[in-house]
C-alpha cells in the first residue's frame, strides 16, 4: 500500500461473501437457469441503466416497487419467481468478516485515507451498517442510493476521490464485480477483483 494515499472499499463481496455468488448458489438450488436468474434480479448489472434494481441502487424507488417489478419483469419472461429468493443466503454465517474487519482497520490504522463506495439499498441501510464498525473504517461512506449514481458509473468514484480529497492515480479500489473495477481503473485508479480468498485481496 505503500504506492498509495486511499483505499476505496466496496461492502457486498468485500465486508461479506459476494451477492453475486450467494445468488448463484440460490438460483442452482431453486433449480433455476443460474445466469438468467442473475439477469432477471440484477439486470446487466456492468452497466448502469433503468434495470429495477439499478434503479433501486440509486434510490429512485423504493424496495417494495422495485420487487413488484422484477417479479412482473420475471413474469413477463414467462418465470414464476420472486428474484428476491436468490438474496436469502446473504444472511448466512461469514466467517472472514472478522478478519477482513481487522485488516481493513490496520489500513486506516497505517495511516491510508479510506471510503466506502457501494451500490446498496436504503431500506438495507441499518443492516448493513450494523454488520461492521463503520465509523472505525471508513472516513467517507459513499451509499449509491443516496448518492442517486451507481457504480460502474465514474462519477461515483469521483464523488469519493473529492471527499478524500486524493488524486485517482493515489488511490485503490476494491471490489467483487469486473465491471466496477474497470471502471475505476478507467479513471486511473488501481483497481483489485477480489475473489472467493477476501483476505488475499489486501495482500
Amino acid at each position: 500500500m505503500g504506492s498509495f494515499d486511499a483505499v476505496l472499499y466496496d461492502f457486498g463481496g468485500v465486508f461479506t461473501v459476494s451477492p453475486f455468488t450467494a445468488a448463484r448458489d440460490a438460483g442452482a438450488e431453486l433449480g433455476l437457469d443460474v445466469e438468467l436468474a442473475m439477469e432477471l434480479c440484477f439486470g446487466p448489472y456492468h452497466e448502469d441503466g433503468d434495470h429495477p434494481w439499478h434503479r433501486l441502487e440509486r434510490g429512485e424507488v423504493t424496495l417494495a416497487d422495485a420487487r413488484a417489478a422484477l417479479v412482473e419483469l420475471a413474469a413477463a419472461q414467462g418465470h414464476d419467481f420472486d428474484p428476491f429468493s436468490l438474496l436469502a443466503s446473504l444472511a448466512r454465517e461469514d466467517t472472514e468478516r472478522p478478519a477482513v474487519v481487522e485488516r481493513a482497520r490496520a489500513v486506516r490504522a497505517a495511516g491510508l485515507r479510506t471510503a466506502l463506495v457501494t451500490n446498496n439499498i436504503a431500506e438495507f441501510g441499518d443492516a448493513w451498517r450494523a454488520m461492521v464498525p463503520v465509523d472505525d473504517l471508513f472516513e467517507v461512506v459513499i451509499d449509491s442510493s443516496f448518492a442517486g449514481v451507481r457504480k460502474p458509473n465514474p462519477r461515483i468514484f469521483e464523488l469519493a476521490l473529492d471527499a478524500l480529497a486524493v488524486r485517482a492515480d493515489r488511490a485503490v479500489f476494491l471490489d467483487d464485480h469486473p465491471a466496477n473495477v474497470a471502471a475505476a481503473e478507467q479513471l486511473g485508479i488501481r483497481g483489485i477483483v477480489v475473489g472467493d480468498d477476501r483476505i488475499a485481496a489486501f495482500y
